[in-house]
């Protein structure tokens, strides 16, 4: 990570502007900026001078940009060394549903056909995995399609559409109406993307819930549910919630709602045939719980 925040420090330094370093590297002014602002604060100093859209290098920046150069030639040395061809190892990124719901089948399938992969999950949220992938720290993320358009050097591959429905302990009785009068409320966080379409949802219903808790995880709201805590509306198949026995599915009113989940990557030439075998393991498991579902 390092030797990349010095390549991006000496492209900028060429350019004397941090989006014409981006365009040359695949990133954008926004992640070029904050690796800058990370290896000023891990070397304690300011390279660049900023003046509006335009910088130059700081004293601090002209003395260390040398060194830089020479840490960047030393390390691309020993890499050209090394005879051995480096074993491949991809970083995925993916928030929790992902990594316990789709995750375990489709890298079954990936590694019947790619075994020796290294395959490092990173957990997250969607807004800080895509951030991640943006600043390519992370080969590729699952995550919550955002609200926003994505960057345009982003590749988004969507995987699948995940219903919401209702969930109440075993033995209880009635529709969802009669089910939320008659329970306390498990809310999916309101503040999340997945927990907003909850919030539009109750808004449609102009019925109140009596609130008990906010959690950010599905899995987590089953759980409690489960236990018998109250009820809950929650996106039902990453987490299986059908097959929960101690759960009753509770068939929500009006239509039905969906939260898109899929693949956000950087594209690039590296890894670019194992990167494209994994997503397509993934859809292929998408496809496989939506039939279950």
């Amino acid at each position: 990570m390092v030797i990349r925040y010095l390549q991006t420090f000496m492209a900028a330094a060429r350019a004397s502007s941090f989006s014409a370093a981006g365009a040359r590297l695949g990133l954008t002014q926004s992640a070029v900026s904050t690796q800058i602002k990370r290896l000023e604060e891990d070397l304690g100093c300011l390279l660049f001078e900023r003046a509006g859209k335009s910088v130059r290098l700081s004293e601090r920046g002209r003395q260390l940009l040398p060194e830089a150069e020479h840490i960047v030639q030393r390390y691309q040395a020993m890499r050209g060394a090394s005879r051995q061809p480096a074993p491949v190892a991809i970083t995925v990124g993916a928030i929790s549903t992902a990594q316990t719901g789709l995750l375990p089948g489709a890298l079954r399938r990936f590694r019947q056909s790619l075994p020796a992969v290294h395959v490092n999950v990173v957990p997250g949220m969607s807004s800080q995995l895509l951030a991640q992938v943006d600043e390519q720290e992370l080969d590729l993320a699952v995550l919550i399609k955002p609200n926003l358009n994505l960057p345009r050097h982003l590749k988004w591959t969507a995987l699948m559409r995940e219903r919401y429905v209702g969930i109440a302990p075993r033995g209880t009785r009635g529709d969802w109406e009669a089910v939320a009068a008659a329970l306390p409320f498990i809310r999916y966080n309101r503040k999340s993307h997945g927990g907003h379409l909850v919030d539009q949802f109750l808004r449609r219903l102009s019925t109140g819930v009596d609130e008990l808790m906010e959690l950010d995880e599905p899995a987590v709201i089953l759980r409690m549910v489960r236990e018998g805590l109250g009820c809950a509306v929650i996106p039902g198949t990453l987490v299986d919630a059908a097959a929960d026995r101690q759960v009753r599915i509770v068939e929500l009113p009006g239509p039905p709602f969906f939260r898109e989940i899929g693949v956000v990557a950087h594209p690039r030439e590296a890894n670019e045939a194992v990167l494209a075998s994994l997503v397509e393991s993934m859809r292929k498991q998408a496809v496989e719980l939506e039939a279950r579902a």
